[in-house]
């Protein structure tokens, strides 16, 4: 990648594996793509995909980058922020912290994936997104646990499953609905 100097504000596509899966054609696209090193790891799984992804690595259509962990640990922290760091895959994280990376890079990434945890970190750290085969997020939320059989509330990012009080399966629910998401695409 080239510095901020030779390309400010240049848009990156950052492609997740569900763009991937959904039909993305990287060769229709004239922006620079990059994708991270664990997604080819999960279109292992399906090989007409997986061919399609070949071919455009092999092309130089799509660079395939890992993001430093200092990001990592930026992403970690957003994630906790709004409550979806449990929901997130070693896979998504990686995603976010690249885009993040690049963000501070001086370019203007966007996250082409249908992942709503993706969708909503993304937004709370004001990076775009374009979902493919679903609508994405409307809104951006903020999640917590709660006991669905005596209704306490524990913070999104408790490390436990199950209620402290009765044992019960924890689940999850927005807490409250921040700001609408502007998508583009």
């Amino acid at each position: 990648m080239k510095t901020q100097k030779d390309n400010p504000g240049r848009r990156v596509i950052v492609l997740d594996t569900s763009a991937f899966l959904a039909g993305y054609d990287a060769f229709s696209v004239g922006e620079e793509q990059v994708t991270v090193p664990k997604v080819e790891e999960e279109i292992k799984r399906n090989s007409m995909v997986l061919v399609r992804f070949s071919a455009a690595i092999e092309s130089g259509k799509v660079k395939v980058k890992a993001p430093s962990q200092e990001f990592l640990n930026k992403i970690k922290v957003s994630a906790n922020t709004v409550g979806d760091s449990f929901k997130l895959s070693e896979t998504d994280m990686q995603l976010l912290a690249l885009a993040s990376e690049l963000k501070a890079a001086g370019y203007v990434p966007q996250i082409v994936t249908d992942d709503y945890s993706i969708q909503n970190v993304a937004t709370q750290m004001g990076i775009e997104f374009l979902a493919l085969a679903t609508f994405g997020i409307k809104r951006l939320l903020e999640w917590i646990r709660y006991c669905p059989a005596c209704y306490r509330e524990y913070p999104a990012n408790a490390s436990f499953k199950e209620c402290q009080v009765c044992g019960t399966q924890l689940k999850r629910k927005p807490r409250r609905t921040v700001k609408k998401v502007k998508t583009k695409g």
